[in-house]
């Protein structure tokens, strides 16, 4: 499982369906891991603590390096046995890495510091949805703004996303393809809100 979910446009999977994904997948002996790298951003916009969105899995990883800005990692964690193995299957692969210190403080920092800020994140994103959806040509399904994910589509426009995102980017504005006609924008903490509506501002003349 994948919470938030990318593919499904940023939204949140509710802990009700989770529990129930799990309770299948455990009457089949199907152990199920979520891929939490932004557990946070739904648990903020949930107003829940994240460990009730975890609560039913087997395993979970979260990145510290996404919405809690750190500049490298994640944390897997799950049963004692599951971690022995993925600490052997770490090492077997080379993923090993010496004096990481520095790298567990910033996490820390990102744990303590950032969590409570996503919620600028969400209400960024949320700007930038209502903004685009009136821009003629592009198509903005506001019900899936749920956190910092902002999809559009370019169907009824001239461009697709190939031709868009190169123009884009004339602004040092970067998106992510969603071929053919799909563009995706993140908020996060290097994007302040006077930046939203300069990206605004920029699709507008695009």
């Amino acid at each position: 499982l994948e919470n938030t979910h990318n593919r499904a446009g940023g939204t949140i999977i509710p802990p009700k369906v989770t529990e129930e994904i799990c309770q299948l997948a455990h009457q089949l002996n199907i152990a199920v891991h979520l891929d939490g790298a932004r557990i946070f951003n739904a648990a903020i916009a949930l107003d829940i603590e994240p460990i009730l969105l975890a609560k039913d899995v087997d395993s979970v990883m979260f990145c510290l390096s996404k919405g809690l800005s750190a500049p490298v990692g994640s944390i897997l964690a799950g049963s004692k046995e599951f971690i022995q193995r993925a600490r052997k299957n770490r090492k077997m692969l080379g993923g090993g890495m010496r004096q990481a210190g520095i790298l567990a403080a910033s996490g820390i920092i990102a744990l303590e510091k950032m969590v409570d800020r996503l919620k600028e994140d969400h209400k960024n994103a949320r700007i930038l949805g209502e903004g685009l959806a009136d821009i003629s040509g592009i198509k903005v399904d506001l019900e899936t703004i749920q956190t910092n994910m902002v999809y559009f589509d370019l169907q009824e426009s001239s461009m697709d996303t190939f031709q868009f995102l190169p123009k884009l980017a004339e602004y040092n504005i970067f998106g992510s393809p969603r071929p053919p006609t799909k563009v995706r924008l993140v908020t996060h903490y290097g994007i302040s809100e006077e930046d939203i509506y300069t990206t605004i501002k920029a699709i507008k003349e695009i």
